[in-house]
């Protein structure tokens, strides 16, 4: 069995030191890897750059090591156990790496366990150790690892049946709130860490319903348990899921104050992060791609299939809200609109297929930079909509016999419980077999093409009316209305900007648009339009003062440069979606059961 054991041991300095004995070393020199990137995040991250020192000992005496590549050591041969010592800068305040300080420490495994290469399918036990000081006795320590002796703090020994299994349990630990709730007789928990107050009942009570829709929606719950780990901050958001537990950053709002009654948007985005984790438990890490069953950590490992995985479970994230009960119908009609707006809003997705979006994942979606929308379009967003344009298919070819819900259970049954990996032409065949027919074509217009969505169509079939419009403003992102309203087009810059001091600066400039045609680029700070300084508060009131077509002087600084532009006045694109249910008396039998299947109503 191989041996880690971590201690926090510098909290001022963000160091964890870690101590990695190996039984039985290999003969011709041991060699020793860190993870490039973390399994759910496809990027390549670089975690050995965190190691600030390492060496290695055998029975007390010093063993060379030599670096062989920016991630790998070898050790020379030795004839008895290995020692390998180490320290790792914990600094990243993420779902993604290590962070430690005196309020609080968190890991996940690929940060901080070396991988022993050529025994990743060895147990390992490691024991983690609280830190040393007064201030630090009352931690506590909660993960999902399988313990093996551990005090009631949660912390001591623990036990990975590999190295697979060892990296995928993140670990908290420090002074957090804690709840528990129970789905199909499975324990749940939730670690709370950060300064907050919310109401616990609330929350724990709308987490139940929202995990046994899920357990209920596959037929089955596959673990003993299952752990949700949050760090509040005070503007965080994101999520990495993992086989029996997932980390959170959310921020202080996302929770819901005691006594609320209602359902903020802040909380509805946090309780979708939660069941869009919940949901990867089957989806990602039990239904996968057959090229992430034994993924190689040390590189990109490539799929046309994120769409499938991440895109699906951003469809069903919010739509389980509904099917909960944790929402109202409106609301989530509300959420769909604001996906077809981001949609909408990149330009992107007509250069670029959601298969290559999944494909180029590592260089361009996790490495976004000023000319995204412009450039590529979103597996989560684009994938999402396409699912439910594949949930209306399976319902019209099957004459409403079968849906994406019986798809998704089909790969569950015919992969996820046979721990076998799912390839992008398998998947295709099986959503053709569930639907009765031939779906080849559909999945070449969505998946492999850049055609515009029959976004109408499908909704429509649901008796939901969509209407694109121009935006408001830039804070407007559609939503939900009881009916269609008319929105006069007024001019609009055609960029994303935000005031910086006593100016405007460009975040984004979209393809087409006034600012791209002027000259102006991102990281341009407008000083003033026709000769009136200009802010992000009444940048559109100087703009509306003008008629299409007009040329309007610009000032603004590029780099340190003052530079003049001639600002071509265009109307603000349609591309903002609202959306509405249809009165049912203007829908037909088949639109309205269809509507109420789709949203689980009675």
């Amino acid at each position: 069995m191989i041996n880690y054991r971590i201690t926090p041991k510098y909290p001022t300095k963000h160091l964890f030191r870690v101590s990695l004995t190996i039984p039985q070393p290999a003969p011709e020199g041991q060699q020793l890897c860190m993870p490039a990137w973390i399994p759910g995040s496809y990027m390549i991250r670089d975690f050995a750059k965190n190691i600030i020192s390492i060496n290695a000992l055998c029975e007390g005496q010093p063993v060379a090591l030599s670096k062989l590549d920016k991630q790998t050591w070898k050790a020379a041969p030795v004839s008895a156990p290995l020692v390998v010592e180490y320290e790792v800068y914990a600094w990243d305040l993420s779902v993604r790496g290590a962070y430690l300080d005196t309020t609080r420490g968190f890991f996940n495994g690929t940060s901080v366990f070396l991988q022993v290469l050529g025994q990743e399918d060895m147990p390992s036990r490691v024991y983690i150790q609280k830190p040393a000081g007064k201030a630090y006795q009352s931690w506590k320590l909660a993960t999902s690892m399988q313990p093996a002796a551990v005090d009631q703090w949660g912390f001591g020994s623990y036990e990975a049946d590999s190295y697979a299994d060892l990296i995928d349990h993140p670990v908290e630990m420090g002074h957090f709130q804690e709840l528990e709730f129970e789905v199909d007789a499975v324990p749940h928990r939730m670690s709370i860490s950060g300064k907050c107050q919310f109401d616990a009942e609330r929350l724990s009570g709308d987490l139940q319903r929202i995990c046994s829709h899920h357990a209920l929606f596959f037929g089955e719950l596959p673990v003993t348990s299952y752990l949700f780990l949050v760090l509040v901050t005070g503007d965080g958001y994101g999520g990495l899921e993992h086989m029996d537990s997932t980390s959170l950053l959310c921020k202080r709002d996302d929770l819901p104050p005691r006594g609320m009654q209602a359902i903020t948007e802040d909380y509805m985005k946090f309780l979708g992060l939660c069941s869009h984790e919940y949901f990867h438990l089957w989806h990602v890490k039990r239904i996968r791609p057959e090229v992430f069953k034994q993924a190689d950590l040390s590189r990109e490992v490539y799929t046309e299939l994120l769409w499938a995985f991440e895109g699906i479970t951003s469809y069903y994230d919010d739509l389980a809200l509904v099917r909960s009960g944790c929402i109202e119908p409106k609301k989530y009609l509300g959420l769909l609109a604001q996906t077809i707006t981001r949609v909408m809003r990149s330009s992107g997705r007509r250069k670029q297929t959601l298969a290559e979006s999944s494909f180029d994942a590592w260089t361009r979606f996790y490495q976004q930079d000023e000319n995204a929308p412009n450039a590529i379009i979103s597996y989560y967003s684009k994938g999402a909509l396409v699912a439910l344009g594949l949930d209306m298919q399976l319902r019209d070819s099957s004459r409403e016999q079968r849906s994406l819900d019986h798809f998704m259970r089909r790969l569950w049954e015919d992969y996820g419980k046979q721990d076998k990996g799912v390839t992008a032409p398998e998947l295709e065949r099986l959503a053709s077999e569930v639907a009765g027919e031939d779906l080849s074509a559909f999945f070449a217009r969505t998946v492999h093409d850049t055609e515009e969505l029959p976004l109408e169509e499908w909704l429509a079939s649901v008796g939901v009316g969509c209407q694109l419009r121009p935006a408001r403003n830039q804070e407007d992102w559609g939503g939900v209305r009881d009916e269609p309203e008319p929105v006069e087009p007024k001019p609009a810059l055609g960029a994303r900007y935000r005031q910086q001091g006593d100016l405007v600066e460009l975040m984004q400039v979209f393809d087409g648009g006034s600012a791209q045609e002027a000259g102006l680029s991102a990281g341009d700070r407008l000083i003033a339009i026709d000769g009136l300084q200009v802010s992000a508060k009444n940048l559109d009131r100087l703009m509306g003062r003008f008629e299409p077509g007009e040329e309007v002087p610009v000032h603004a600084f590029r780099r340190d440069e003052l530079m003049t532009f001639s600002l071509p006045i265009q109307l603000a694109p349609r591309d903002t979606c609202d959306l509405w249910f249809l009165p049912e008396a203007q829908c037909t039998p088949v639109q309205l059961a269809r509507r109420r299947s789709w949203l689980n109503e009675q």
